[in-house]
């Protein structure tokens, strides 16, 4: 019975990239954190979509169906959207965490080279607008663009993401029993293809990451 709701579920589950690129984008929407930079679905989308108007082209200079035609360019429009959209929300978790994910070597290779760009073009604006509109005018213990003051043990004045937040997660295959470490407790939980749960991002972090899960 658990084999039968597997193999339906999995049918609902296209391969295309599209799909996948809907996957990480909802993904990165619904994550505290900042995801994997998925270079390679990025480059590939941005490849179809370069196809896809060039073929538009084509169909317009050969006076194809309209419809023909309108179809096609709604495939475009959303691939974009969803790209767009993507790229739009990785960017703003970087400016909203971008001191904790340059300390954080863990978040920081997560990011693709022109977001680690950003990164560090950001930072320094930010360091350099902190530092000529309020820190010069402040005591030398207060001027730290990082900690409260000289005597702040932690970088406290670093935002960071709550990875304790809860999310409503789906399940792409049975798989098990498993142990999920909530509210400090670990409690085996029967998860099954398909099912909808909500529960501590930080519990589930490593099923998201190999793609066990995904958030919605």
């Amino acid at each position: 019975m658990e084999s039968e709701g597997t193999d339906d579920y999995e049918t609902l589950i296209s391969t295309t990239d599209a799909d996948l690129l809907k996957r990480s984008w909802r993904n990165e929407k619904a994550a505290p954190e900042i995801l994997q930079f998925q270079s390679s679905l990025v480059q590939r989308s941005r490849e179809q979509i370069q196809l896809m108007e060039e073929t538009v082209e084509e169909l317009v200079a050969n006076d194809e169906d309209p419809l023909t035609v309108s179809l096609y360019q709604m495939d475009i429009d959303r691939t974009l959207f969803l790209l767009r959209s993507y790229l739009r929300t990785r960017l703003q978790k970087i400016e909203k965490f971008m001191f904790h994910i340059q300390k954080t070597e863990d978040l920081w290779a997560r990011l693709s080279r022109q977001e680690q760009k950003f990164a560090k073009q950001s930072i320094e604006d930010l360091k350099t607008h902190l530092e000529q509109s309020v820190l010069s005018k402040l005591p030398d213990r207060y001027q730290s663009h990082l900690k409260q003051s000289v005597i702040s043990e932690e970088a406290d004045m670093v935002p960071e993401p709550k990875l304790d937040a809860f999310v409503i997660c789906r399940t792409r295959k049975f798989l098990g029993s498993l142990p999920v470490d909530d509210s400090g407790e670990e409690n085996p939980l029967d998860m099954y293809a398909g099912d909808i749960y909500a529960l501590r991002y930080k519990s589930i972090k490593p099923l998201i990451e190999s793609g066990q899960l995904d958030l919605v």
